[in-house]
């Protein structure tokens, strides 16, 4: 015969089971649906938590680079035109680009501005070791150099491999990784974003539309403790930047994934036929009297209806062809027509515009002006600053009402 067990044994029995009846009960309100969406945007948030900060943060950073550098380098960006504004050939200010930078650097790339105060842009790029895993190594060289197109003074020189933005930029590419895992690692927590965006919203979502579910809802206490007003950091301005941190994930996973890229382009273009690419091939037998790069640029010009910038990229190789392209605007890219040169003799070869571009073309052209904000000016890259610095504060936010949250129930 079994002892008999004190008279609390039995008041702290039926404690225990009034709370687990109580849990049960509270649980039992949430639908499968919503418990599988909580369980989900808990255990990807703290498994995705630290990259998604980085990869937010850097895109936080980067957002105004092109306006911070021109505030930084201003004098040597922006210049004084003389009253002619006649430029020095093209080829002549390369020369010049290659003897400031030495060591046997030749320029791969060249962006001109239409505006007679900008400084044109000479740059050189070499790749390093191939199997090297970090960023760093796998660069021998990337160099800028910037001309007064009138006289063909240097008036500045960046070491690009080293500059802030741009490691700032391959941390948010591929957190300097150079083996492909590093953008496989972004890419994939890019797409955990998505759905705790998605599952975020769901737990977001008010039960009911009452005056107070809203106000909890839309509007931040900042009266309240701090557990309450974290919870509310989380939630509400998450909610407001919901649309705009959607579309910076899915336009960064357009470069992460090769399938994805592809299904942004069959869905806009309404076809899966790759979009169709000519090549071409300059006729080493022919020969021009004069400089064939001087004459492919100058026809460029012509031919784009000097456009707000041309980039022009020397041939490489003996069958090579010398690309242009004419941009629309000095800050996007999406707009652009395109153009092959003959290298010995500055023929075109071939010009195809944007207009002729399929929309699955121009929305893949789209894509980093979208992600960066570009496409809507000023006030894009404001917008997309502000959702990429809420989206690098809701994994704090997160961790701390899960920790608080673990704290308690350990209590």
């Amino acid at each position: 015969m079994a002892p008999k067990r004190p008279i609390g044994y039995f008041v702290k029995d039926q404690f225990i089971m009034g709370l687990v009846k109580a849990t049960v009960k509270k649980n039992s309100k949430k639908s499968r649906f919503r418990q599988i969406s909580d369980w989900l945007h808990l255990w990807l948030g703290l498994f995705s938590g630290i990259i998604v900060f980085i990869i937010a943060t850097t895109g936080c950073i980067f957002v105004f680079q092109v306006e911070i550098n021109q505030l930084i380098h201003h004098d040597e960006i922006f210049i004084t035109p003389p009253k002619n504004q006649q430029t020095l050939p093209l080829s002549q200010l390369k020369q010049n680009a290659e003897k400031a930078l030495g060591k046997g650097k030749t320029i791969n790339f060249i962006s001109t501005y239409k505006s007679p105060e900008r400084a044109w842009e000479f740059g050189t790029y070499k790749a390093g070791d191939p199997n090297a895993f970090f960023y760093f190594n796998s660069l021998d060289y990337y160099d800028v150099v910037l001309i007064n197109p009138y006289t063909g003074k240097v008036t500045l020189i960046i070491d690009y491999k080293y500059e802030f933005f741009n490691v700032v930029k391959f941390i948010h590419w591929s957190l300097l990784i150079n083996h492909p895992i590093g953008q496989q690692i972004v890419g994939w927590s890019t797409f955990i974003f998505v759905i705790l965006l998605i599952t975020g919203m769901i737990h977001w979502w008010p039960k009911n539309l009452k005056k107070s579910n809203l106000d909890k809802s839309f509007k931040i206490k900042w009266s309240a403790k701090f557990k309450r007003l974290n919870y509310d950091l989380h939630n509400v301005p998450g909610f407001y930047a919901l649309f705009i941190t959607l579309i910076l994930a899915l336009t960064g996973m357009v470069w992460a994934f090769q399938w994805f890229q592809t299904t942004v382009y069959v869905v806009a273009s309404q076809s899966i036929t790759p979009p169709q690419t000519k090549e071409f091939k300059s006729d080493s037998t022919q020969t021009s009297l004069t400089n064939p790069f001087d004459i492919a640029f100058e026809t460029a010009r012509k031919k784009l209806g000097n456009p707000d910038k041309v980039g022009i990229s020397p041939a490489s190789g003996t069958s090579g062809v010398i690309y242009a392209n004419g941009y629309r605007s000095e800050e996007t890219y999406y707009d652009s027509d395109d153009l092959q040169f003959d290298q010995y003799t500055g023929k075109l070869l071939n010009q195809r515009n944007h207009i002729e571009k399929n929309a699955g073309e121009r929305l893949i052209a789209m894509n980093y002006d979208i992600h960066v904000g570009a496409i809507l000016g000023l006030t894009g890259k404001i917008m997309a600053f502000f959702a990429s610095l809420i989206a690098a504060s809701l994994p704090i936010t997160g961790f701390i009402i899960w920790w608080g949250r673990r704290k308690k129930s350990k209590t």
